[in-house]
């Protein structure tokens, strides 16, 4: 998978087609990702205790990496990632459209 997480990427599917934002979780056992702001859903909550108050949660789901597009940091256009072998052997992700490295 080429997203990571604190990567910032562009939904382009679904209902959240446009939006831009931040990876915050990657689940690699699943291919989905879990974006600030993006894919926000209702979760119907029991009390716990006196501590948990029941009610309606709003909060974010994973969305599928088919879904979302690396944004490159230089040019700021979504793109794919390529990669390339530097001389000390590290394998470096890079912008297909600018040839920078994304870190």
């Amino acid at each position: 998978m080429n997203i990571r997480s604190n990567d910032n990427v562009l939904v382009i599917a679904g209902k959240d087609k446009g939006k831009k934002g931040k990876v915050h979780r990657v689940f690699l056992d699943q291919e989905r990702v879990l974006i600030e702001g993006v894919n926000i859903v209702k979760r119907h909550t029991k009390p716990r205790g006196q501590m948990k108050q029941a009610g309606i949660v709003e909060k974010e789901a994973p969305i599928h990496v088919s879904n979302v597009m690396l944004i490159c940091p230089k040019c700021g256009k979504p793109t794919r990632a390529g990669h390339l072998l530097q001389n000390d052997g590290r394998k470096v992700r890079v912008c297909r459209k600018c040839a920078a490295p994304i870190s």
